[in-house]
Formats: C-alpha cells, sequence, structure tokens
C-alpha cells in the first residue's frame, strides 16, 4: 500500500512551491507542508527536482510497516500557463520491483489561490495494491497562516478495502477531501486533513542543510472509526531544488 503522507511531504520544500514575484505581498503560501494524506494545488515546477521518502507504521489490518520512495520532476510556469509535476513511485522498498507514477498539473489563479488536477498511483509494474486515482483540488491562504484545500477524487479518496468491508465498515467514503493548515510559527505547520475516508492530524517542519530544504511530516492516520483497525503512525521525509 503506497502511504499517501509521501505526496504531502513532497510538496513541502520551498524549491519545489511557487516562487514569490517581485510584486508578492505577505499574503503568501508557506513552503511547509499543507496536508498529510491528500493533495494540494500547489505543486513543483519551473525545473525543480523533488525525492523522498514516507511511510506508515503499522499498514492497516496488518502488524509490519509499509513504506515508499519517490522521484520527481516539476515543469512550467502555473502564473502565465500550466505548471506540471510528474513523479516515480516505488512501492516496494524491499524488492524494488513495483513501480508506479503520479502526475498533477495545476494553476496559479492568484498569489493566495490555485487550482489543480492530477492521478496518483498509475501502475508501471506487476503488483501493487494501489488503484488509479484522478482528483480535482483547490487551495487557497485565507490569511497569513491559514492554508485551506477541499477537492473530489476517485478509488482511495472514497472506496474502502475489502478488509474494512469485512472489519463492519460501510464500503464508500465522502469522496470529497481537504485539509487545514495553520502555521504555529516560521517553518512550522499544524495540519488535519480528510482523505474522504478517515481523519488525520499531524505536523510539517522544514529544515534547511547548507541552503537545502529537507522537509520533515509526522502524523496520526486514521483518527475515526470510518475506515482501517487502529490508529497509525505516518510520516514522509523530503526534499526539493531548482536545476
Amino acid at each position: 500500500m503506497l502511504p499517501v503522507v509521501l505526496t504531502a511531504a513532497l510538496s513541502v520544500p520551498g524549491a519545489a512551491e511557487a516562487a514569490p514575484s517581485a510584486a508578492s505581498t505577505l499574503l503568501r503560501p508557506n513552503t511547509h507542508g499543507k496536508s498529510l494524506t491528500t493533495p494540494v494545488a500547489w505543486g513543483a515546477y519551473g525545473n525543480v527536482v523533488f525525492a523522498g521518502v514516507g511511510g506508515t507504521w503499522d499498514a492497516p489490518y496488518s502488524s509490519e510497516a509499509d513504506g515508499a520512495a519517490l522521484l520527481g520532476a516539476g515543469f512550467g510556469d502555473p502564473e502565465k500557463g500550466i505548471g506540471i509535476h510528474a513523479a516515480l513511485v516505488s512501492l516496494d522498498l524491499d524488492e524494488w520491483e513495483e513501480y508506479s507514477m503520479n502526475i498533477h498539473a495545476f494553476r496559479q489563479l492568484n498569489e493566495c489561490t490555485a487550482i489543480g488536477a492530477g492521478v496518483e498511483s498509475v501502475m508501471l509494474t506487476e503488483g501493487g495494491d494501489a488503484e488509479e486515482s484522478f482528483y480535482l483540488v483547490g487551495s487557497h491562504q485565507a490569511t497569513k497562516n491559514l492554508h485551506l484545500s477541499i477537492g473530489v477524487g476517485s478509488n482511495r479518496f472514497g472506496e474502502k478495502s475489502d478488509a474494512d468491508v469485512a472489519d463492519g465498515h460501510d464500503r464508500y467514503g465522502s469522496y470529497v477531501f481537504g485539509s487545514v493548515a495553520y502555521e504555529l510559527f516560521d517553518e512550522f505547520n499544524a495540519i488535519v486533513d480528510w482523505n474522504g475516508l478517515n481523519l488525520n492530524a499531524g505536523i510539517s517542519k522544514t529544515f534547511h542543510v547548507e541552503n537545502i530544504p529537507l522537509a520533515v511530516t509526522v502524523g496520526a492516520a486514521d483518527l475515526t472509526d470510518n475506515s482501517g483497525d487502529e490508529v497509525r503512525f505516518i510520516f514522509g521525509l523530503g526534499t526539493g531544488f531548482k536545476i
């Protein structure tokens, strides 16, 4: 199972998000994690390369941890046209034999607001238990510290696993997802998100090592009884830089 916190963690690095223009005001999305398990509209562009690793402990209905790694790049200009980033995801860190692809396109409507669309888990090899999921999402910086996103999506955003059904959960979720991120202080966001199936909460902080951003995101998933068998620990570690 792809630890979906990976996608959120890798949208964090400063190089991977909209860089302020000369006309920027103080009201501009920060460069730290804004979700845990859901897409946000902002993304990588302008010849940015990003990479990272993420995981969950334990995986749902399992006594073992699960993890994935990702390598991608962003191109285009979302302020003048469209920004696009694509990522290759390794779903199996033991054998390195299962791979998928994520693609995200977005448009910056103004300094505070963006819209995006994408697809996750496009399988490139045999194996893997993640389903191809499409989504539309909008993100907005409501105040200097508050960032909001809301979207709709297919498959993982609304369809629960056979294990969930066997455990007595309903088959379907909401197909609507969203996140709220509040910057408590510089480079430190508190995050709550709903991924269509369950509620999650955590924190994200970006460190800088010799001008290289290192985004660390940790949280707790499945906080309600809507899916899964227990609360899980999730994490993501990512970085990005311009080439």
